[in-house]
């Protein structure tokens, strides 16, 4: 960083699948202002990174993880104050149709990529709504920003399914698996347990 610019941003990457991105997302922005940083929101799918390119199960379909999952990250929510609208352990919905829609409003409303995830996962992880189709999108109030409907549209068009292939690519080249993951500066820091040592990273300038 050269004197007299700007830090960079965090890039945070993140399935709206993943309980543990959800928690991490509640956290990210209030880490990154006591930085004088900025984040950078990415949609990923755990689907392609962790299925397709690691050749893993899903973390609850794992022996013996699946288990301390669904102990964890109850856990770690009420360690947060965080109410959850369903459990680790429920039927997960089909990302695509969320994630494409933030695709689209990453690419065309900059400003409201964060209000949107953030009402995203609000909808599927504190009230447990299921966001399975593009329709289903059209309940979803982003204040000041995309309507419902236009996030619905978004979600099934031919652009965002593009916008998000090329989002879910670009993960992959930087080296993201999981969701949640933070890069920052040229270093990657993978899971919610790794935001503390983010912060004393960022206050110590390295180490």
């Amino acid at each position: 960083m050269t004197i007299g610019a700007m830090p960079s941003p965090l890039h945070f990457h993140f399935d709206f699948i993943s309980p543990y991105g959800y928690l991490a997302s509640l956290r990210i922005e209030s880490l990154a202002a006591r930085h004088g940083r900025r984040v950078e929101w990415h949609a990923m799918l755990l689907g392609v990174s962790v299925l397709k390119v690691m050749g893993l199960k899903p973390l609850m379909e794992t022996p013996l993880k699946g288990d301390y999952i669904a102990r964890d990250v109850p856990r770690c929510a009420r360690e947060a104050g965080v109410v959850l609208g369903r459990t680790p352990g429920a039927a997960v919905m089909n990302p695509l149709p969320s994630a494409r829609a933030f695709a689209w409003v990453r690419r065309h409303h900059p400003a409201q990529a964060a209000a949107t995830a953030h009402a995203i996962y609000q909808a599927y992880w504190g009230e447990g709504r299921d966001l399975s189709t593009p329709q289903a999108l059209q309940a979803i109030d982003v204040p000041g920003g995309p309507s419902g409907h236009a996030l619905a549209d978004a979600a099934g068009s031919d652009e965002a399914a593009a916008l998000l292939r090329a989002d879910v690519e670009a993960s992959l080249q930087a080296g993201v698996f999981g969701s949640p993951t933070v890069v920052v500066d040229g270093e990657m820091f993978w899971g919610l347990d790794k935001l503390d040592q983010l912060d004393r990273w960022l206050t110590r300038g390295g180490w």
